[in-house]
């Protein structure tokens, strides 16, 4: 099975925890910044086929933690990703900070919350470069609203909050989607099918060169090499056209065919994956302004009632939902500070910062607590 996506017995050596997403047959994607690389790895995943519910799970972080030998604090979970056939919960783990943290892939049971790190030593995998990846010696820096203590507090108007900023580097790869080839296995319907190859796993991010943000497309089985465009965007509450600002998080929308994409502070963006032509600069269509000083953290697309919707985990607000229907709708916005845009909702959910879809029934979320304890919530699509 391997060898049909190109994948050979080797060893993956992660020298930064980055995003992560599954493919076709069970093959996760690892994004490892400091590296400037994507892998493609057979998890092999031990579980039987899916349990009647998806997981539940308090105090994740101190699982977390107990099982690499540090405290919650220290564990920083960069991203979450559900196995399309056994629900297993794999997460994209860095240990510490600075120069002593660590990378580490984390599989959480679904059956008894257990933890173990999944092996990344003699198992079937290939690599792909991020051959336009801003150099180690970029001093340009990209400044985030983050989760947690990392950064420095800084106070704007009545607000106090905390910024990161760190090498461009990090922001070579911010998240990953894989969509199917026309004769290719799906990667969410939860069949497992090896039906096909040749897919296209989309990679946001940043690049070394002057008009910074980029959406790539690797085909894959890796081999071809990537077809990069440069992206620009209305961005509405700063009021002016950006080419630096990277992608926060994306989902593939209408078929494959288009993606839904937010920034930070926050604009959200529709791209048609039909003008992303390589080497271009491809202007977006603004559809929707979620607020200043806000960071996106991540995006699912889900049905309910036989309608797409979009949720938006972010650091300012609770979940926002739209209706995909509005988005198609919506005319671009390209006046600053006043227009938001299409309709949302928010909910009554607040501290969440990583999303998964699991089946068509669920989105699993990674919610912080009031007392900053990390829990993964199970939430039933239908009562979102």
């Amino acid at each position: 099975m391997s060898e049909d996506y190109g994948l050979r017995t080797g060893t993956a050596s992660l020298r930064s925890a980055g995003p992560i997403t599954f493919g076709p047959a069970g093959i996760l994607f690892l994004a490892d910044n400091a590296a400037a690389r994507v892998l493609a790895v057979d998890v092999a995943d031990p579980g039987p086929a899916s349990p009647p519910e998806p997981l539940d799970l308090e105090d994740v972080d101190a699982r977390v933690g107990s099982f690499l030998g540090c405290a919650p604090a220290d564990v920083i979970i960069r991203d979450l990703a559900v196995h399309p056939v056994s629900r297993a919960v794999y997460l994209s783990v860095q240990r510490g900070l600075g120069d002593d943290a660590l990378a580490v892939l984390v599989r959480v049971d679904p059956a008894d919350g257990s933890v173990a790190e999944v092996p990344l030593d003699g198992v079937p995998l290939a690599a792909a470069d991020i051959a336009d990846a801003p150099a180690l010696d970029d001093e340009r820096l990209d400044t985030t609203l983050p989760q947690g203590n990392e950064g420095e507090e800084v106070t704007f108007g009545d607000r106090t909050f905390r910024l990161l900023r760190r090498p461009i580097r990090t922001a070579t790869v911010t998240d990953m989607a894989y969509v199917p080839g026309p004769d290719g296995p799906g990667s969410t319907d939860g069949t497992g099918s090896t039906a096909g190859t040749g897919g296209t796993l989309l990679v946001a991010g940043l690049s070394g060169e002057e008009f910074a943000s980029r959406l790539r497309r690797i085909p894959f089985p890796f081999g071809d090499p990537a077809q990069a465009t440069s992206l620009e965007i209305f961005h509405v509450s700063h009021g002016r056209w950006e080419t630096a600002a990277p992608i926060r998080a994306f989902v593939p929308y209408d078929g494959g065919a288009a993606v839904l994409a937010t920034y930070t502070c926050t604009p959200l963006v529709h791209f048609r994956l039909a003008d992303l032509a390589p080497g271009a600069k491809v202007t977006g269509r603004t559809v929707a302004e979620l607020g200043a000083v806000n960071q996106p953290l991540d995006m699912v697309s889900f049905r309910q009632d036989g309608r797409e919707f979009l949720l938006v985990a972010n650091s300012r607000h609770g979940l926002v939902k739209i209706d995909c229907r509005d988005v198609d709708a919506q005319d671009p916005l390209t006046e600053p500070k006043e227009p938001v845009g299409v309709p949302r909702e928010t909910k009554d959910l607040a501290g969440i910062s990583r999303l998964a879809t699991v089946g068509g029934s669920h989105v699993l979320a990674l919610q912080t607590g009031p007392d900053g304890r990390r829990h993964l919530r199970a939430l039933k699509a239908d009562s979102l």
